[in-house]
């Protein structure tokens, strides 16, 4: 079995040093996304998810609360009671911003004392975290503005800033949008070269008559798959490795978190996005038709419906459900939470489930289709 699989390893690594096309993918391709993105992409964004930690609970500090949550722009989603909370939610991406009130909130604020309010803000998406800078202070000048004229009425003090808000960015502190686009551009370059490299490569067995022959021969369904997925894995390794490479000489991208683990979960990924490569070619009878299909399956979702470009959170509730059709909504979130993040597998242990799921299921459902052709 295995001197079958290595055999079949070896024809293909031949035909893809042969083919222009495939060498194409691999070194231009990257690169002409890299820069085209990189450099010319800008976001707009909306809805915002905060959390707060309350040091003080008085009536004020909930007046304030609900001043938020009355507010199109703000959705309240939790009460947070220790540090380590922040970590978790900013981390897993459960909230983007956090308020954290003093303890001294209140009592500071009625002696006419000038009050710290601090929002931590994920500074992961620059865009949207500036977005979420303006929003808070718009909405603490709005509160600014009410309690002033309360204490001006109380005390006949001419000029007086009750709360100055301080906002600190986590994780992109100069909260610049191409270090946030990297990791999706990252996965869109390594799922649209891993799926088409691999349904190209056995559909041209097709036309050229050779799959015939690979049916007819000891290889099982199975042994074909693992045949032409390894040699591609590599290559999309490769890839990867080498997108990285110009990402940190063009855009000073560096990795925070485990190289390890960024390994082992792009291997997952990688994995599931050649099965489906060799789901779409057993449904392909032309390299045209597949090119055309794999395409689609890939770039159009991966551009959309990852959270890539346009925040899943902004999206209608059914748009939200459709996202989960593409692996690139679990891999991005697990690249920003490695790459810029530096957060282990606990933030995103959810999201490697999901990617086994659908690599079990693409593998499973074109192996059954390869058998059923060859029968």
């Amino acid at each position: 079995m295995l001197n079958r699989i290595y055999a079949l390893v070896k024809k293909e690594f031949r035909q893809i040093r042969r083919d222009a096309r495939t060498l194409y993918l691999i070194f231009i391709f990257p690169v002409f996304l890299l820069m085209l993105f990189g450099y010319a992409l800008s976001l707009d964004v909306k809805n915002v998810k905060i959390a707060v930690k309350n040091n003080d609970n008085s009536p004020e500090t909930r007046e304030f609360i609900a001043m938020l949550e009355s507010s199109s722009y703000f959705n309240v989603v939790g009460y947070l009671h220790n540090d380590k909370e922040i970590n978790s939610m900013l981390d897993e991406k459960l909230v983007q911003c956090v308020v954290v009130f003093p303890a001294n909130f209140t009592d500071d604020m009625r002696a006419g004392k000038n009050v710290q309010l601090q929002f931590l803000v994920d500074g992961v998406d620059g865009n949207t975290a500036t977005v979420i800078m303006n929003y808070v202070t718009s909405a603490t000048r709005f509160y600014n503005n009410k309690i002033t004229q309360e204490f001006l009425a109380r005390t006949g003090v001419k000029s007086f800033v009750p709360i100055d808000p301080q906002p600190l960015f986590w994780y992109n502190p100069d909260l610049n949008t191409t270090k946030f686009l990297i990791p999706g551009l990252f996965c869109m370059i390594l799922i649209t070269t891993a799926v088409i490299l691999t349904t190209l490569s056995i559909v041209r067995e097709k036309e050229l008559g050779s799959m015939e022959q690979l049916r007819v021969s000891p290889l099982g369904s199975f042994e074909l798959i693992i045949g032409k997925t390894i040699p591609y894995t590599i290559v999309a390794l490769f890839v990867a490795v080498f997108t990285l490479f110009i990402s940190n000489i063009a855009f000073g991208l560096e990795i925070k978190g485990s190289y390890l683990t960024l390994f082992w979960t792009t291997i997952i990924f990688l994995i599931g996005t050649l099965s489906l490569g060799i789901f779409i070619s057993t449904v392909s009878d032309s390299q045209q038709v597949a090119f055309q299909i794999a395409s689609i399956a890939t770039m159009l979702p991966t551009f959309i419906l990852s959270g890539f470009i346009f925040p899943i959170e902004s999206m209608p509730w059914p748009i939200q459900i459709l996202t989960n059709i593409t692996p690139a909504k679990f891999y991005i979130i697990i690249l920003r939470a490695i790459i810029l993040k530096g957060a282990g597998i606990e933030a995103f242990w959810k999201q490697i489930i999901s990617l086994l799921i659908f690599t079990a299921f693409f593998i499973g459902i074109s192996t059954i289709r390869m058998r059923k052709s060859n029968g």
